[in-house]
């Protein structure tokens, strides 16, 4: 699961959210209480969680998405929700039920943030009105983010077919006899593809398939980020020891070597690091 912070821009207010890779979003309550009191926005929250029937939304949502949540102290609450004395914050909620709702954050992002079923509740408690502004930007920023990931995604594809195209040129003019049997030719191709995969991932096509029957795709559709770059960088460098006369033992040591060097590398580079965090790779 990976996490990016964007913003949410409704009738003038900045509300700042965690968008998340598997749809369990978060929205700052805190930036939607402004709405209604810029100064004290933890007032508002306390004054909409003192509501039975905020409590009872919250428990059932609670119910549904959380299995540790604490029955036993919600019926406790139930007791005294809705009375004048009654007192509920988000921390003693979170605390006292084992609620995932709602989270309390702190530095630059911090605030009270909830999943943003109950932000939309909390939303409409303040005003149906702020709370449709706040969905259909809600709405523009999940599909920039979704717009964004996809382009990232189709440069990534389109850098792996032209290096590939390279590889597979140099094993067309350097290893493919031009007397060889049609259906021997891709035979050859997989088979310097696998000593690509098996200097990087350590394994063959075939041996992968044999260990994950139920994944779709191939090795390299598993890849993350880091394995990405240095596939395109082997193919590359392959390509070059074919034209160079390398055996193939040799190449798949030199390439194995090299494999091993540049993912120490480049594992710890910081941009290949948020990138892998960003996108899931």
């Amino acid at each position: 699961m990976t996490t990016v912070n964007g913003n949410i821009e409704a009738k003038g207010l900045t509300i700042r959210a965690n968008l998340s890779s598997d749809g369990d979003d978060y929205i700052s309550l805190t930036d939607i209480a402004k709405y209604e009191d810029e100064d004290n926005p933890r007032y508002i929250i306390q004054n909409w969680m003192r509501n039975r029937s905020t409590v009872d939304y919250l428990a059932i949502w609670e119910e549904l998405h959380n299995p540790n949540f604490n029955r036993v102290e919600f019926e406790a609450v139930t007791k005294n929700a809705g009375r004048n004395a009654f007192v509920m914050t988000p921390q003693k909620w979170i605390d006292s039920t084992n609620a995932i709702g709602i989270i309390s954050k702190s530095g630059r992002y911090g605030g009270t943030y909830a999943h943003s079923d109950i932000a939309f509740e909390f939303a409409s408690w303040i005003s149906a009105e702020f709370k449709l502004y706040i969905i259909k930007d809600y709405q523009r920023l999940k599909q920039a983010e979704s717009d964004h990931l996809s382009l990232d995604w189709s440069a990534r594809r389109e850098i792996a077919k032209t290096n590939y195209k390279v590889h597979t040129d140099a094993i067309k003019e350097h290893i493919i006899d031009e007397k060889l049997p049609a259906r021997y030719v891709n035979f050859t191709y997989a088979n310097e593809a696998d000593v690509i995969n098996v200097a990087l991932f350590g394994i063959t096509a075939k041996e992968w398939r044999d260990t994950h029957p139920k994944e779709k795709g191939n090795v390299r559709d598993a890849a993350n980020l880091a394995q990405l770059i240095i596939l395109a960088n082997l193919e590359m460098l392959n390509a070059e020891f074919i034209k160079a006369g390398l055996s193939q033992r040799d190449r798949l040591q030199k390439l194995r070597d090299i494999a091993v060097s540049q993912l120490k590398s480049i594992s710890n580079v910081a941009s290949v690091k948020r990138l892998q965090k960003r996108f899931g790779k």
